[in-house]
């Protein structure tokens, strides 16, 4: 049986489509100083509202995480050297085991260029294919990114297929220049540092420049920052206003929209309670709140229900006035 035989043979369905729950992969890039690590704390506390759980950070950078344990729960992970792919996939699939249902990775930028990471795999592996095979190591360099990159396709393949899980990548970034032949060089701007099969993967990712202070940047001129920026139109709406730090909130607005179309939308609620000026508008969301009361985590019903107090109260009190 040929190939085009076998795949005639094959039979296919379809559906209306509908929006599903899914993960979210969340990358944040920045230089020393611009707030990564805490802002990566306060989206994930922020997805916790929506999903429950437990927050892993996993910290390659010296228990530096530690730092934030006094402002944030959040079990931590300390991951040192070596930092091949395969290594960090054993990291998250650890904190899957062990309830993870948001993890920060911080920092992802190991996995490419620090110690046993893809960078020095492909180095030791161009140097051991050049002896076996008796050749200048130039000669070798192609053929030896094959186990480095494969491992990668790995650690791709369980994150986005196999683990279902929310992932805040952090990575470091470095200012870097395009070196043209006869030309000046171009200035890319602040780059991450990893490999491009990661960054393609992320749900969005958001440059944190020097001070940023977690608020993120979405656009900009320099080719190299506007090439890995990413604000998918669903997001757009809620970023694309006046500049606003990365918060809990944030990360319940991601959070919301991930769990797809069945879950309520309770930042849009939260919203219009803080609006509600009338008691017919009051007693509408009152219906909306009871119709998604039951499938929502503890968290996000406290909040309802303050949001709920403080409408009827503040109503109360127009009344009493009046």
């Amino acid at each position: 049986m040929t190939q085009n035989d076998r795949s005639s043979t094959r039979t296919f369905e379809d559906a209306p489509a509908v929006r599903s729950e899914v993960p979210l992969f969340c990358g944040l890039f920045a230089p020393t100083g611009g707030g990564k690590t805490y802002s990566a704390l306060r989206l994930a506390t922020g997805i916790q509202r929506v999903v429950g759980g437990d927050i892993f950070g996993i910290d390659t950078e010296s228990n530096r995480m530690k730092h934030y344990a006094d402002w944030f729960r959040f079990r931590h992970v300390p991951f040192r050297a070596p930092f091949s792919p395969d290594d960090y996939a054993a990291a998250i699939r650890h904190c899957v085991s062990r309830g993870a249902k948001t993890i920060i990775v911080d920092s992802a930028s190991h996995e490419h260029e620090g110690q046993g990471g893809v960078l020095e795999w492909h180095e030791a592996e161009t140097q051991r294919l050049a002896e076996a095979w008796r050749v200048a190591p130039g000669a070798a360099q192609m053929a030896a990114w094959g186990p480095p990159k494969a491992a990668r396709r790995r650690l791709l393949a369980a994150i986005t297929s196999e683990l279902n899980c929310n992932v805040i990548f952090c990575f470091r970034a470095r200012e870097k220049l395009k070196i043209q032949r006869g030309k000046d060089p171009i200035e890319l701007g602040w780059m991450p540092i990893g490999g491009e099969e990661l960054f393609f993967e992320m749900t969005l990712s958001t440059l944190l420049l020097p001070s940023a202070r977690g608020v993120p940047h979405w656009k900009s001129d320099m080719p190299g920052e506007a090439q890995m920026l990413k604000l998918p139109r669903q997001f757009a709406d809620y970023f694309g206003g006046e500049p606003r730090q990365l918060d809990e909130d944030t990360g319940q607005r991601l959070a919301e929209w991930a769990a797809g179309s069945p879950q309520p939308q309770v930042s849009t609620l939260l919203e219009e309670y803080a609006r509600c000026d009338n008691a017919d508008a009051l007693k509408a969301l009152e219906v909306r709140r009871e119709a998604a009361w039951r499938t929502l985590p503890p968290a996000l019903k406290r909040q309802l229900k303050e949001a709920s107090d403080v409408a009827h109260d503040r109503l109360r009190g127009h009344a009493e006035a009046s």
